[in-house]
């Protein structure tokens, strides 16, 4: 069953949306129908966001509603080879690998998979069905009260998405990918929700890939709750590389125990309009949250990062590090907050935004923000906004480097600061090749997933 998104008068027919969903909805878990009650009350009062709050002043949510698109009460059954639709060109990467088709995962929701050291994934869906009380014990807890009108639509309207369970000291023994891939002969509204948790002591490499295969306009309003306990690493890279008729706005909540360790790196390559959320809360004492970022656009792409990290406890450290190139009419956003409370004494801090603009044209809105209460830290940000090095340029071209080979070495050298954290070794050698031959103009998206017209 399908219902067509309407958007009149500045305001979505949320309501009676939810309510024929809500009738397509009766194998939902019960307990999380006052979930979905409660977040569609409050949408139905604030509405989407507005530019006039302060997270979403530079992105016209209205406009980006306004369109037409269909959203899906139930997983529709698309037969299709996936080798020939997807084909990860990571040699020697060894992931396990799991597949969103349309926010819904796909190669059934029966029954969760279980891999090695006890870690079980699958099916949102079916993980309320199969394991009540470890999701019951953490589904909404991470989000809490968002105080964000697209998380509770999410909350309203969410009907699957993936999950990740590694019990204490567990780990799967290998890295794990999840592929998102839209695929329709109809504009699309997507509605994934994700929960990963990471028992005290686990591990766990993680690897998300956005794919947009066919031409057709696709939303996606993603939400993802991530629990990592105490001594647990969680280690993740997320690669985005969509057409430009395809939209998503994703949340990372994200919610660390005592002396955790959580590294991630977002790597957007392409795609129309790319809204990332990341929210993190070091709640316990010596966790460690480190996070990078790199933007390439062109055309008139439009990539916005919000970044709001919460020392809630002492001892804790965060560092956040985003770059961003921007060429022809490409627009970029980077709204970076850390908030150190009162008894957060010990905190170390460090936010850093840098982007080189190579037209007139292009713009990039910086605002990296420190909002301190306890009185022992050490915190710093800043960001740069300015062109490639007229110096640097002239050293390299009276060596006698031509000018597109100097600019493009230089471009390279800045992304390379970010590439070079992230740890599977040939995913972070396909992911430069990829960005060498993107600076080159080479390639516009993924090659290697083939583009149906459907």
């Amino acid at each position: 069953m399908t219902e067509v998104l309407t958007y009149k008068d500045n305001k979505l027919d949320f309501e009676d949306m939810f309510r024929k969903s809500e009738k397509t909805n009766g194998h939902v878990a019960s307990f999380l129908r006052s979930f979905r009650e409660e977040a569609a009350g409050s949408f139905i009062k604030s509405g989407l966001p507005g530019q006039n709050t302060t997270k979403y002043k530079y992105l016209d949510l209205d406009g980006l509603f306004s369109r037409e698109y269909y959203y899906r009460f139930q997983q529709e059954i698309v037969h299709f080879d996936i080798n020939h639709v997807f084909k990860c060109d990571i040699p020697n990467m060894n992931t396990k690998m799991q597949i969103l088709l349309n926010g819904f995962y796909y190669g059934g929701q029966d029954s969760l998979v279980e891999l090695q050291g006890g870690v079980k994934c699958g099916s949102m869906l079916q993980a309320a069905r199969e394991m009540p009380d470890i999701f019951e014990k953490y589904y909404s807890k991470a989000v809490g009260k968002a105080n964000d009108g697209l998380v509770d639509m999410n909350t309203a309207l969410w009907r699957d998405g993936y999950f990740i369970y590694v019990p204490k000291n567990g780990s799967p023994g290998e890295s794990l990918q999840v592929v998102n891939l839209v695929l329709s002969e109809r504009n699309l509204f997507l509605q994934p929700r994700n929960m990963i948790i990471l028992e005290e002591g686990a591990e766990l490499n993680l690897v998300v890939c956005d794919h947009a295969l066919s031409r057709k306009l696709s939303l996606s309003n993603s939400v993802s709750e991530i629990f990592v306990g105490a001594n647990a690493k969680f280690d993740y890279t997320v690669l985005q590389n969509d057409h430009n008729s395809a939209s998503q706005i994703n949340y990372n909540f994200i919610d660390q125990g005592r002396d955790s360790r959580v590294e991630g790196n977002i790597i957007s390559l392409h795609g129309g309009l790319i809204r990332n959320n990341h929210i993190v809360k070091l709640s316990g004492r010596g966790a460690e949250n480190y996070l990078g970022g790199l933007n390439l656009t062109d055309g008139d792409q439009y990539i916005d990062n919000y970044v709001f990290v919460d020392h809630a406890v002492p001892d804790c450290y965060s560092e956040q590090f985003f770059k961003g190139v921007l060429d022809d009419k490409a627009r970029g956003v980077f709204n970076g907050r850390i908030l150190v409370q009162q008894d957060a004494q010990k905190t170390q801090a460090y936010q850093k935004n840098n982007n080189i603009l190579l037209t007139d044209h292009a713009r990039m809105n910086s605002n990296p923000q420190l909002e301190i209460y306890a009185d022992d830290v050490k915190c710093t940000h800043g960001a740069t906004v300015g062109q490639i090095d007229e110096e640097a340029m002239f050293y390299l071209r009276s060596r006698g480097i031509p000018e597109n080979e100097a600019r493009m070495m230089m471009m390279y050298g800045f992304a390379e600061e970010i590439i070079k954290k992230i740890k599977i070794d040939s995913l972070r050698e396909r992911i430069e090749d990829f960005i060498a031959r993107r600076l080159r103009g080479e390639m516009t998206r993924c090659e290697n997933c083939s583009l149906l017209d459907r």
